[in-house]
């Protein structure tokens, strides 16, 4: 059984400029215009120790599940028939804040994975995991090959009552850059009830790991934090702005324009959720 080491990374929390990713919500929206202003705390770097190694051959047996004891899972998914998306709502509609389309088309199963494709043309996918609860774990084994910079692999919670930007949002990983080497999470929330949409202070992290190799990116969300995990080790922690309405789980591969001409994939083996 072949296995390869993973080495040290760590995270770092910015008050630099805002990604263009954050500055560009709303993943199913067709257009935004709400001229969101998001606030970061200073920057500092918290050193994380290295992962176990990865198996290769079992794709990510050094799990959050496993080392936190989560237990069994409400719900699972090992994708090991085209059939499997039966149990998503598949996106069918205009693209990313209206970048080409998300269509079925993207979508495909085979040999026990799951893959979206985003092609040349904009064309992309994304699915969506109903219901969801209120305050959960999920875990995500995947891995996404160089492409395009402006196809982001994204893995998300999204409120189940559609209302964005309300409700929140918790990316617990998106893939920024080209090589797919450095990988990204936040926690999206405007203040309820204001009506001038500006928004609250928003913790973003970022951590610098071959995404390339299979991952198992997880979250914990707790109604006084939120905690991500990859390879077992927990990357970033969250005490400040926590939806308090039920998510659901959304896997997409958005397209946020400009040069798309290398495409982009995302590849999935198996999607977990459990209570907490």
């Amino acid at each position: 059984m072949c296995r390869v080491p993973v080495r040290s990374w760590s995270v770092e929390k910015e008050n630099s400029a805002v990604p263009r990713a954050f500055a560009r919500r709303g993943r199913r929206r067709i257009a935004l215009g709400l001229g969101l202003v998001f606030l970061l705390p200073v920057s500092t770097v918290v050193p994380v120790a290295s992962a176990e190694s990865v198996d290769v051959d079992g794709k990510c047996t050094t799990t959050a599940a496993s080392t936190f004891g989560w237990g069994e899972p409400n719900r699972s998914d090992d994708f090991d028939s085209p059939s499997s998306l039966n149990g998503w709502k598949v996106y069918d509609t205009v693209g990313h804040v209206g970048n080409g389309r998300r269509t079925p088309d993207a979508m495909s199963v085979s040999d026990g994975l799951l893959t979206i494709t985003g092609d040349s043309e904009g064309n992309s996918g994304g699915m969506a995991w109903m219901p969801g609860q209120l305050y959960g774990r999920w875990e995500v084994c995947m891995k996404s090959p160089p492409g395009s910079e402006n196809y982001h692999s994204v893995v998300l919670l999204w409120p189940d009552s559609e209302n964005w930007p309300a409700d929140g949002e918790i990316d617990f990983m998106e893939i920024l850059e080209p090589t797919r080497q450095v990988v990204t999470a936040s926690v999206l929330h405007l203040k309820p009830g204001d009506p001038a949409l500006k928004a609250d202070p928003n913790d973003y992290r970022k951590i610098t790991i071959d995404a390339t190799q299979w991952r198992a990116w997880a979250v914990e969300w707790a109604p006084d934090r939120i905690r991500g995990y990859v390879d077992g080790n927990e990357w970033f922690e969250v005490d400040r702005h926590i939806p308090t309405t039920p998510m659901h789980l959304a896997i997409q591969l958005d397209n946020f324009g400009g040069d798309i001409s290398q495409g982009g994939q995302q590849i999935v083996d198996w999607v977990r959720e459990y209570p907490i």
